[in-house]
């Protein structure tokens, strides 16, 4: 019977620095926009592939974070990069291994929540994703940059083939 690994340990760095003051993240969630194709001789439409959708991240820091909200002003779509290291233990094993997950994008949303004298303060946050990454044990699961045009699951370049199409290599 397989375990599912465990979160651990975490940190966070905000364009290189460490920042300890992480809490939780919730990465971009993965998803394409399908449309209903139904031609001449079809019984039912299938879905065809129209792209991806646009990705997003969440996450909440314990304490005000300076570089953070030093970093909601940025003007260019990689605005601010983040990177998300992890590590995860699978109980049946003993095993450890590592996770990473990169973002790059706008900080949409900043929330500073309530403050008060004595008791913690946390800073929560939406960012619009230009890039992403991830990675288990230095392993590439994902990659995507938007503004390259590069999409990649488990090695495999979705989008190589239209760049070379459109002479963008």
């Amino acid at each position: 019977m397989a375990f599912p690994e465990k979160l651990k340990q975490a940190d966070l760095y905000i364009d290189g620095r460490w920042c300890a003051e992480q809490t939780s993240v919730t990465l971009p969630k993965l998803g394409r926009k399908l449309e209903d194709f139904r031609a001449g001789g079809m019984n039912r439409p299938v879905k065809v592939d129209m792209g991806g959708e646009a990705l997003e991240a969440e996450w909440t820091c314990g304490g005000w974070v300076r570089d953070i909200i030093r970093g909601f002003g940025a003007m260019s779509i990689e605005g601010q990069q983040m990177r998300f290291v992890a590590s995860a233990q699978d109980d049946a094993t003993g095993a450890v291994h590592s996770w990473e997950a990169v973002i790059g994008g706008r900080h949409e949303e900043l929330d500073l929540g309530e403050a008060k004298p004595g008791e913690d303060t946390e800073l929560k946050g939406k960012t619009a994703v230009a890039f992403f990454s991830l990675h288990r044990d230095g392993e590439e699961l994902v990659h995507i940059d938007v503004l390259g045009m590069v999409e990649r699951y488990g090695g495999v370049d979705i989008m190589e083939a239209h760049r070379t199409a459109l002479g963008r290599f």
